[in-house]
């Protein structure tokens, strides 16, 4: 072809105007600037390839499959233990609520001739506050324990003083 020819071709493409050498020169230079962004990408996977190898090879030979398999039966593992613990835990807050877990101690001497505060008003209550006081009385001829039933904090036998007070403590209330 002659230059007569290059010359209808770039006519017909709008550029027809200009040098045949100018339009080599820019597609020489767009090639070599193709190359090197094609021989970057080529280095950039090449080095993604290693990262992947290692990753999935791993440093002793397992592959990817079998570490994902022991991630999700650890975690089966994980999740039957939560959910063990988590019934456990609802079964000691029930049983808290009925445990004893409020106490009040009140020591006395019962009679005005014996020392030692050898006599007690004791109340022991569960979250509800329902238990129970027990009130040991030290004398010579001998000792006396009585109990009373206490329910949500009421007792329906009247208290003495060291009693009301032993509730009282129990109950967070100290007189």
């Amino acid at each position: 072809m002659n230059n007569a020819g290059y010359s209808e071709f770039l006519n017909t493409i709008g550029l027809g105007n200009i040098d045949i050498g100018y339009f080599i020169v820019g597609m020489a230079a767009l090639t070599v600037i193709l190359l090197i962004l094609t021989i970057c990408l080529i280095v950039k996977t090449q080095k993604l390839k290693r990262r992947l190898d290692k990753f999935v090879l791993g440093k002793d030979g397992l592959s990817l499959e079998q570490d994902i398999i022991a991630l999700f039966e650890d975690n089966k593992f994980l999740k039957i233990n939560t959910d063990k613990n988590k019934k456990d835990i609802r079964t000691l807050y029930k049983r808290m609520v009925s445990a004893y877990q409020k106490m009040g101690l009140v020591k006395y001497d019962a009679f005005k001739q014996m020392g030692g505060q050898l006599s007690f008003s004791l109340a022991l209550l569960n979250e509800n506050n329902d238990g129970f006081i027990i009130n040991s009385v030290h004398s010579t001829d001998g000792c006396y324990s009585y109990t009373k039933e206490i329910i949500a904090g009421e007792c329906s036998i009247t208290l003495g003083k060291e009693e009301e007070e032993a509730l009282a403590i129990a109950m967070g209330e100290e007189k």
